[in-house]
């Protein structure tokens, strides 16, 4: 009786227990509906806006309309894509959000002869072809009273900077004036006339800035001027060759006054060869900003280019490991301006440090957007064009990434404490009341530094053609994108600096990545070995056929012939090794796949399984118990 007592009291507590949960849920439920709070617990915050994002749509003065054109229903559309469709939507609900009732959104369907299809066509929204032939469409249309942005075609590869892309669209929408850029250059960048009696033909205006002026009023700025004009947004600075005080001065008040400064000093600019001694080949020339330099704790050598055997281009007799293609690894991933351009092109770069324990002066941070591999070494701009064994011969890698761009934010200090120099005071003492000077910046400024020019030139650049009588301009690597995306971030809403890349859904193997690439360092160590033990080898047999004897002719003696067996012998030797590491590299990588797929496949549902085990175990224990 006792005992049916008691199963009856567990079903009673069982029941009203469920009960009690239930009505607990729809209770809580209900009241946090009126709650109108998110959590982003995702990695990276998918879900979470940048603080420049939030600037921006806060700044907004009248109702910004953003158009979201998405096929719906297209069996044939890839599923990744569709995945990537619902983020976006997510993204465009979070901006409305942070908007305050200042950007509308709608949302359109383009279906096949339907009005919305007519309004993508209007818009500028492009479709997409899928394998099968059918098309679909992804793309957002910003509109701000006259003005009309968009982005035509969506794409997976670019969802990092799709936040980055979306208010850059919003800020220029709601800018009715094209800012106006400054280009400070004593190279021939908007054209030249050239030079008969040196035999210089005229040189077309370089590409870079032919787009630059697509989007921007774009202005020559003498580099011996002293004041950068008022109205110049953004200030490109390409090998300033030769600039003194003043031009330095005139840059440092600018940059104190807000401006935003891009600058691209160069320790051997391949395409600004000065002549030489009685009019021959001279080399290229060298720039800094040293007074600037020394001011915001950046060192930068004018007289050493950087040689990196990981990067280096070509191969054989034609490797050049001062030409640098640079991808991947080198590039900064978490920067707008640096995570979509797959690889650019430097020729002959220097590079930067800093000179304060490895961070910039007081009061300013740094980043890093383009780096050289551990792999590397400074050698002197007078061997920069050497090629092949001659540019390999004794390199010793430091073992350290140089910093071959630069981002600088913060509070800047003048690198002429003392006020302007003396032909400055005098030229303002001519025009009348001097110009105040600044001794700090008044609000947060943003420098870039380079430590290249050439790879905004067109030889660097582009590939130049004629078809059909029409000059045709095709980038050859990222190094345009580079460029314009630095000119575009600064150009825009202040609040562009600061947005950060979005990460993506998908997770790469980073672990089995960084694998790869110390293989990779250490084959180009054993073939480094191998060419090192040929040429010493080389230089032996070279010896012993000096000592030869008269009348020996081609055949070789017995101490020659065991040197060519040793060399043999270590050529396989060195052959096997590099074999053992490509098979070790992908036994490793395979095993760390193998087992990653195995944690996240069956690891969750087996720790669910024993967990649900155990409580059952558990449970069954108290009931025999009672």
């Amino acid at each position: 009786m006792n005992n049916m007592s008691n199963k009856q009291s567990t079903f009673l507590y069982s029941s009203a227990g469920l009960i009690a949960v239930l009505v607990i849920l729809v209770l809580g439920n209900f009241i946090l509906g009126f709650v109108n709070t998110r959590v982003d617990l995702t990695e990276g915050r998918l879900y979470t806006l940048s603080a420049g994002t939030r600037a921006v749509l806060a700044k907004l003065d009248a109702p910004v309309k953003v158009r979201f054109y998405y096929t719906q229903g297209e069996q044939n559309v890839p599923v990744p894509i569709k995945a990537f469709a619902r983020r976006t939507e997510d993204l465009l609900m979070e901006f409305r959000k942070a908007a305050g009732g200042k950007l509308i959104l709608e949302k359109l369907d383009p279906q096949p002869d339907s009005d919305a299809e007519d309004s993508a066509a209007l818009d500028g929204i492009e479709a997409q072809q899928l394998p099968t032939g059918e098309r679909f469409y992804l793309g957002i249309a910003v509109s701000y009273a006259d003005q009309k942005l968009g982005l035509p075609m969506l794409n997976l590869d670019r969802e990092q900077l799709i936040e980055y892309d979306l208010t850059r669209a919003i800020a220029r929408a709601s800018t009715t004036e094209k800012p106006v850029i400054g280009v400070m250059s004593p190279m021939p960048v908007f054209g030249g006339r050239g030079n008969p009696m040196m035999g210089m033909p005229p040189s077309e205006k370089w590409v870079f800035v032919s787009e630059l002026q697509r989007d921007f009023n774009v202005r020559r700025v003498d580099q011996s001027g002293t004041r950068i004009p008022d109205d110049i947004k953004v200030l490109l600075v390409l090998n300033p060759r030769g600039i003194g005080d003043e031009g330095q001065y005139a840059i440092d008040q600018f940059v104190l006054r807000g401006g935003k400064l891009i600058a691209a000093v160069d320790a051997y600019a391949y395409f600004d060869q000065m002549p030489g001694p009685g009019g021959q080949g001279g080399g290229g020339t060298s720039s800094s900003l040293d007074k600037l330099f020394k001011a915001w704790g950046v060192g930068f050598d004018a007289g050493k280019v950087i040689s990196d055997m990981k990067f280096m281009s070509g191969g054989g007799e034609r490797s050049s490991p001062t030409v640098l293609t640079l991808h991947g690894p080198a590039l900064n991933n978490d920067d707008v301006a640096t995570s979509q351009l797959g690889r650019i092109f430097f020729p002959f770069s220097g590079a930067f440090s800093l000179s304060n324990d490895g961070k910039p002066a007081d009061g300013l941070k740094s980043s890093v957007l383009v780096k050289s591999s551990t792999f590397s070494q400074f050698v002197d701009n007078t061997n920069a064009t050497d090629q092949g064994q001659k540019a390999q011969i004794g390199f010793k890698p430091s073992g350290v990434e140089h910093a071959l761009a630069l981002r600088l934010s913060g509070k800047f200090k003048s690198a002429f404490p003392e006020g302007a120099p003396r032909a400055d005071k005098a030229a303002d003492a001519a025009k009348g009341a001097p110009a105040a000077h600044l001794q700090e910046s008044t609000g947060e400024g943003a420098v870039v530094l380079l430590a290249d020019s050439d790879f905004l030139n067109d030889g660097a650049a582009v590939q130049i053609g004629e078809v059909f009588g029409q000059r045709v301009v095709m980038p050859v690597n990222g190094n345009l994108a580079l460029g314009q995306a630095l000119v575009e971030q600064f150009a825009g809403d202040s609040n562009l600096v600061n947005l950060r890349t979005r990460a993506v859904a998908s997770r790469p193997f980073t672990v089995i990545r960084e694998m790869e690439a110390r293989a990779s360092q250490a084959y180009l160590g054993k073939i480094k070995a191998l060419e090192d033990s040929l040429q010493q080898t080389t230089e032996k047999l070279q010896a012993l056929q000096k000592t030869r004897a008269p009348g020996q002719g081609a055949i070789l003696s017995a101490e020659q012939q065991l040197e060519l067996e040793n060399f043999r012998k270590k050529a396989a030797e060195g052959r096997r090794e590099l074999k053992e590491v490509r098979r070790d590299l992908r036994a490793d990588s395979e095993a760390l796949q193998f087992w990653t797929k195995v944690a996240n496949i069956a690891l969750v549902p087996l720790l669910v399984a024993l967990a649900g085990l155990g409580l059952a175990i558990i449970r069954r224990k108290r009931v025999v118990t009672v």
